[in-house]
């Protein structure tokens, strides 16, 4: 106790760090003020009996997850930054496959800046696409009663209007906490909302338990005990790394003697970090397309792809995110140019030949990581399922698992992780004892 009352105060002493974290406070308390502003055109009143009797599905859950329940609340941020993790993606994905953007990527930080002027154009252009999918949402029979009769002339236009004004306002907010605060902008913004829900999961979760009694209180106490368990067992996955030896050639410059040094190249269990959980939700969501406006009255293969707890949900979900997981390894993960850099800086790996061989060696292991990191990637998805099979509320069964989880654990690793860099820089003690904190893996897609 007397350990963690010194690092707060070290944490407080340093004058850079406490701006930092003052910085990123005020701009979460912004954030978390815009998403209890209501449309106009919308009666309050209306909307929470609404949201009362009613729940989210598929990417329709995602999407308010992210917005920390903008969406479901008809927020003037009700879109948070979808539209900019969607654009970011499809940029990710271009400077993969398109060779002339690889290029301007290549030219480094101006180049870096190209991309992210584009990928805010893009996000516009997304924006305005879902924005007016949203107001159709808002016109379904779910959210039509809430709508104010003399307001719906304009209320199209105005939503469109504040929605992407929303939603570049979420995305300044987020590029400043990247420049004045600390961690990842988009990613803090992204915890905040999934976080800004766990009191009201708690409470519904509670509220379900006690009904039933002492017995449910006990029940409740063993939920928790289990989703502590869940999320130690998500560091691991997350932090997972199999360490290849890499061993660099002696060179004499002079009366001086550079490398000799043995070291290790870091490989990833679950490189491919939370994209593959939001490919799979977003091919799983392609169904119920046909009929979001209705689930509930949903059939057939519409109703199965809807409903999480569905045990052919969890299984096809499952076998997409293993399949998502070997692609996008595949796409962002390439052995030959490791192997190129290797031998570019005199770097070998004991018993295997530089070149091609090496970069067999390096894809042979990454393969075999994969395959388990993968494993646990899909059973971290369906867990929300299972969870809501064993009568746990829905709000609460989110953090059992799924994109919910791995994004909230990444980015409260990456974000004690510059605190304790600030730390060590000032010769103060780092936050762990046995060592410090690795750097998370990228859980959203990079800019993010």
């Amino acid at each position: 106790m007397k350990k963690l009352i010194r690092t707060f105060k070290n944490i407080w002493t340093i004058e850079e760090l406490r701006s930092k974290i003052l910085t990123t406070l005020a701009m979460i308390f912004v954030y978390r003020l815009g998403v209890q502003i209501v449309l106009p055109g919308i009666d309050p009143n209306k909307l929470g009996a609404i949201q009362a009797s009613s729940g989210s599905n598929g990417l329709l859950g995602l999407f308010d997850t992210f917005a920390g329940g903008a969406f479901s609340h008809a927020s003037i941020l009700a879109l948070g930054v979808m539209p900019y993790i969607s654009a970011s993606i499809f940029m990710q994905l271009m400077t993969i496959l398109v060779p002339q953007i690889q290029k301007v990527q290549k030219e480094g930080e101006s180049g870096q800046k190209k991309i992210n002027q584009w990928t805010r154009y893009l996000t516009i252009v997304v924006t305005i696409f879902q924005a007016g999918a949203y107001v159709a949402y808002l016109n379904s029979p779910s959210y039509a009663e809430a709508l104010i009769p003399s307001f719906k002339e304009y209320f199209f236009p105005t939503t469109v209007i504040l929605l992407t004004a929303g939603t570049l306002f979420v995305m300044w907010l987020g590029e400043k906490i990247q420049d004045k605060g600390l961690g990842n902008g988009i990613s803090i913004i992204i915890m905040i909302g999934i976080l800004g829900r766990l009191p009201e999961a708690l409470m519904q979760e509670f509220t379900a338990k006690s009904a039933k009694g002492g017995g449910g209180l006990l029940i409740f106490l063993i939920e928790i005990a289990i989703l502590i368990a869940i999320i130690l067992g998500t560091i691991v996955l997350i932090q997972g790394v199999r360490k290849v030896p890499v061993n660099y050639a002696k060179q004499i410059v002079g009366n001086r003697q550079f490398g000799g040094a043995r070291q290790f190249l870091p490989l990833k269990v679950n490189s491919s970090g939370v994209m593959p959980i939001i490919f799979a939700q977003a091919i799983m969501f392609l169904p119920t397309l046909f009929s979001f406006t209705h689930l509930d009255s949903a059939q057939g293969i519409v109703k199965i792809f809807s409903d999480p707890s569905n045990g052919w949900y969890m299984t096809v979900y499952g076998i997409m995110t293993i399949a998502f997981t070997f692609l996008y390894t595949a796409l962002i993960f390439n052995p030959k140019q490791m192997s190129e850099d290797l031998k570019k800086n005199n770097g070998f790996i004991p018993g295997v030949k530089p070149g091609q061989p090496t970069a067999d060696y390096i894809g042979t292991i990454m393969d075999r990581i994969t395959f388990p990191g993968a494993i646990l990637l899909a059973i971290v998805g369906i867990l929300p399922g299972f969870a809501r099979n064993l009568n746990v509320t829905s709000l609460f069964s989110s953090f059992f698992g799924g994109t919910s989880l791995l994004i909230m654990v990444a980015v409260i690793l990456d974000t004690l992780q510059q605190v304790e860099t600030h730390l060590l820089m000032r010769q103060y003690d780092g936050l762990m004892k046995g060592g410090r904190l690795q750097g998370r893996q990228t859980s959203v897609p990079s800019g993010m």
